[in-house]
């Protein structure tokens, strides 16, 4: 399968770089970065620097808010995974909200159906029904209006754009991410954040994504994941 990745320079992209890599898929990245560049190693890791790009892995140069750079590296492919995010929880970066339409477009333009997308359990209004009463209140009267506002803003308009094209799309909704090793194990649910659902790993995340390529539960759906 030819894979595209968005937000492959972040760690949970890194990750779904490798599974995708080390899986025999032919993988094409955009990135600003001119030095960026993948490796197709068996033995390479989402921790090691980027190696030299392979012939089962394309780097586009350019941004993810421009429309020719995103058509150049959707050219071919058959999914796409994106891992885009804000940097800064604190700051409005706005970056899901012209990211995501500009995918979405060329996705239509160039006949790709299939996206994968990295979303936050803060992305929906009852995302914290399953939560006890007091946990939904720090979220909603605290956290969300006011710590994590512009993080909530950016996957709201992520899940609005997607929801409202035709693609087939799946938005993954965790918690908050650690850096842990991979358990292995996870709950899921489609209606609401697991109850006490608190953190995930990235690890376990990018693995859940990745094994959406072949499973047709989730399409056009969010679907929310933790430990």
């Amino acid at each position: 399968m030819n894979i595209a990745i968005f937000g492959a320079n972040g760690a949970t992209g890194r990750m779904l770089t490798s599974h995708s890599l080390t899986q025999g898929h032919k993988v094409t990245v955009l990135t600003r970065q001119p030095r960026f560049a993948v490796v197709a190693s068996q033995n390479w890791n989402p921790g090691d620097a980027y190696p030299q790009e392979s012939p089962t892995l394309k780097v586009v140069h350019g941004s993810v808010f421009e429309l020719d750079p995103v058509l150049r590296t959707l050219e071919g492919i058959n999914a796409v995974f994106s891992a885009l995010g804000a940097h800064s929880p604190f700051r409005n970066e706005n970056v899901l909200p012209r990211a995501i339409p500009v995918i979405v477009q060329a996705m239509q333009q160039t006949g790709v159906r299939r996206i994968i997308a990295l979303g936050s359990a803060g992305a929906l209004p009852d995302s914290l029904a399953r939560q006890p009463a007091w946990r939904r209140w720090i979220a909603h009267k605290v956290i969300y209006p006011y710590i994590l506002k512009w993080p909530v803003y950016e996957q709201v308009m992520q899940y609005r754009v997607l929801s409202a094209s035709d693609l087939d799309w799946t938005m993954v909704m965790p918690p908050v991410l650690t850096h842990g090793p991979a358990r292995n194990s996870y709950r899921i649910d489609g209606e609401a954040l697991p109850r006490n659902g608190k953190s995930i790993s990235r690890a376990d995340v990018a693995q859940f994504m990745f094994q959406q390529l072949n499973n047709s539960q989730w399409v056009r759906r969010g679907v929310y994941i933790s430990n």
